[in-house]
């Protein structure tokens, strides 16, 4: 079909509420790497896609999915070596009391259970949760996703959840380094809000890195606060490592680590499976065993041998290749390019993150920070034409996210970079 034809039966027959990215859309056939490829055959350098982790249709994971779709596929109702090894081996990567394992379809699935979980443990519904923050499309997600309650077409705050300030050392309520303390106070006081009007919070929920919030990299010492906060009101901690889980920060596998905190509850989806439909909730045994209530849990899909298998895959070709220290190194030289632009187009407001999780945020006016919304929109655009795929993000939609699988190489970061600065120059 042509791409007119595609797009003519999209919109007769796909819900109009599924956006497409750029003016004009793209026909994406083929991916290879840290590359996309279009109808055309024109290659594109993939900055965006955070969940073909370890490269798109990488030959080992494929081949391992291949090999267990033509011996079988079935649930974790009957026993099977995939599921058991991959428990092991993935719970062997987090701190030691994360030892139980639930596995799942999709982030918001894993999220949804992470609530249930943080509900049966505590014995209260309540839920203090991040301003911007974004956990998942399920209809108990939305509830505690500002990021869309408080957007177009959201039904505002319920009840029973609380809003803590976002932590943005930038644009936040608390500007710079020292602002982890003042921003940990603000988790504190929605716990107080909370109790206060009766609904004591069972949860913390927490991007360990905020991503629709706008890349947002909190200040030092903020989730270890934060959790000490919500330890003392009694509420479970929940670490929500969707989006930066396996090594996208470069200096841990995990993003909770650079904070020097641990969470009661993990909860991991996107890069696990690099693109196959596998996510995970892995929590402490006290809180499975709060779990095991009397109502089985049962996922028709979760754990099962081509899942786990993926799974397994994805965690050998993050070892072998070294692609955790592949995000560290390509990230921090991407980190101090994108630094040298800031310094000399003042369009750039700020540039942070950590690995290869990273964000440009435009504002028009460096005193004001007046946000630069339209300006980020056709940034994307003029870059799409020069073969490079970026996306905006953020409340304001001023900030440019990066966040490419993890095989991103330090001649793809300058081809970003490069692309960038003349795209900026152009005006």
């Amino acid at each position: 079909m042509s791409e007119s034809e595609i797009l003519e039966l999209r919109r007769r027959h796909v819900g109009s509420v599924l956006s497409l990215a750029y003016r004009i859309p793209l026909e994406i056939v083929r991916g290879e790497g840290a590359y996309l490829f279009d109808g055309r055959g024109r290659r594109y350098l993939d900055c965006v896609n955070n969940v073909c982790h370890v490269g798109h249709c990488h030959p080992r994971v494929v081949e391992a999915a291949s090999r267990q779709m033509a011996e079988l596929n079935t649930n974790t109702r009957y026993l099977h070596d995939n599921l058991v090894e991959y428990a092991r081996r993935l719970s062997a990567l987090l701190p030691e009391q994360l030892s139980v394992c639930f596995f799942v379809n999709s982030g918001s699935e894993a999220n949804d259970l992470a609530l249930r979980l943080a509900r049966a443990a505590s014995g209260r519904r309540g839920v203090v949760v991040l301003d911007g923050a974004y956990h998942g499309h399920l209809g108990s997600l939305i509830e505690i996703s500002p990021y869309k309650f408080d957007g177009p077409g959201g039904g505002g705050r319920a009840p029973h959840v609380q809003v803590a300030p976002t932590p943005d050392p930038y644009r936040g309520q608390h500007r710079g380094p020292g602002s982890a303390e003042p921003y940990a106070q603000g988790v504190r006081a929605a716990l107080e809000r909370a109790a206060a009007q009766g609904g004591d919070a069972g949860a913390f929920f927490c991007e360990s890195m905020l991503g629709c919030a706008g890349q947002i990299v909190p200040p030092k010492g903020y989730l270890r606060a934060a959790f000490e906060h919500a330890r003392a009101a009694g509420a479970l901690c929940v670490a929500d490592e969707v989006q930066v889980g396996f090594g996208r920060v470069g200096d841990a596998l995990w993003a909770f680590d650079l904070q020097g905190a641990v969470p009661d509850v993990v909860t991991l989806g996107k890069p696990i499976g690099n693109g196959h439909p596998l996510a995970a909730v892995v929590t402490t045994s006290k809180v499975a065993s709060a779990f095991d209530d009397g109502m089985e849990y049962f996922n028709t899909f979760g754990g099962n041998p081509v899942s786990c298998a993926v799974g397994l895959a994805v965690l050998d070709v993050i070892e072998d290749e070294g692609l955790v220290e592949n995000a560290r190194i390509v990230g921090a030289h991407l980190l101090e390019r994108l630094q040298d632009l800031g310094r000399r187009f003042p369009l750039i407001g700020d540039v942070r993150g950590a690995g290869l999780f990273l964000g440009i945020e435009l504002v028009r006016d460096r005193a004001t920070l007046e946000p630069a919304a339209r300006e980020a929109a056709d940034v994307c655009e003029a870059m799409k034409e020069r073969g490079v795929l970026l996306s905006t993000d953020g409340p304001l939609h001023n900030v440019l996210k990066i966040k490419p699988p993890i095989v991103f190489s330090r001649d793809d970061a300058d081809l970003l970079a490069d692309e960038l600065g003349e795209v900026l120059a152009a005006g």
